[in-house]
């Protein structure tokens, strides 16, 4: 288990390593490595999804560890409380940055090894703190930075700590 400290509480997160086993190794090293820590969730959408795990508060993009092979054909969806990779349109360029659903968003599950079908890989699900990111995913967002969706008022990640399980 991981939890993501914040500066509006915490948000307890049960990885499946057993489904997303690269997933959440690497996910873990970042976690090991104190990457996340002072990180923000740079975009937030109501709705549908919070991001983060890539930036500072001034916009500034962290270095990254290699990409990862994508592993979203492992039949978890992408509903609400999960936790799933971000990436760029090559299905296997996450890195760093995640993003908790908001909602149900199954048009991101794999369908597909193809370029469009290949999806977002769920990796752990939230089980404490969904009342902190209905707090998050509420804020007011604007463009900073040449990005969108961006919270007015930063949402920082001040630690992201490891538990045995």
């Amino acid at each position: 288990m991981v939890s993501l400290h914040t500066n509006f509480g915490v948000i307890k997160l049960q990885l499946f390593a057993d489904k997303a086993p690269a997933t959440v190794e690497n996910f873990l090293s970042y976690v090991k490595d104190g990457f996340f820590d002072g990180t923000i969730f740079h975009r937030v959408i109501d709705g549908f999804m919070i991001q983060g795990g890539g930036f500072t508060p001034d916009m500034d993009q962290k270095d990254t560890k290699k990409p990862i092979k994508n592993e979203a054909n492992n039949k978890v969806s992408n509903k609400k409380g999960t936790i799933a990779m971000a990436r760029t349109s090559d299905p296997h360029s996450a890195t760093c940055q995640f993003f908790i659903n908001v909602a149900d968003n199954n048009f991101l599950d794999f369908s597909s090894e193809s370029m469009q079908g290949w999806g977002y890989c769920v990796f752990g699900e939230v089980i404490e703190g969904m009342d902190v990111i209905d707090k998050i995913r509420k804020v007011r967002t604007g463009r900073f930075a040449g990005h969108a969706d961006v919270p007015v008022e930063p949402v920082v990640i001040e630690r992201a700590e490891l538990h045995n399980a």
